[in-house]
């Protein structure tokens, strides 16, 4: 089932008269031309903001190795 919601919009002038005209020279309704108009406006994907690069710092190195559990737990127990 198909919905319409009947709404009411400001419109510049200038607009609605080009609008009208290329509603008449088309064959189309003015609301058609709207609503083209709008689905692709959101089909649009947003740009990907540009993202700034992370903080990056020497640790000095790696004071044990993840991946060796009994390493790891060795270190634990020192503390």
């Amino acid at each position: 089932m198909v919905f319409h919601m009947k709404t009411t919009l400001n419109i510049d002038d200038t607009v609605m008269a080009g609008l009208r005209r290329e509603a008449a020279r088309t064959g189309r309704t003015m609301s058609e031309l709207v609503e083209t108009a709008l689905r692709q406006l959101l089909r649009r994907r947003p740009e990907t903001p540009e993202l700034t690069p992370l903080p990056t710092f020497d640790s000095g190195g790696a004071l044990v190795d993840v991946a060796d559990r009994d390493a790891l737990y060795r270190v634990m127990e020192e503390r």
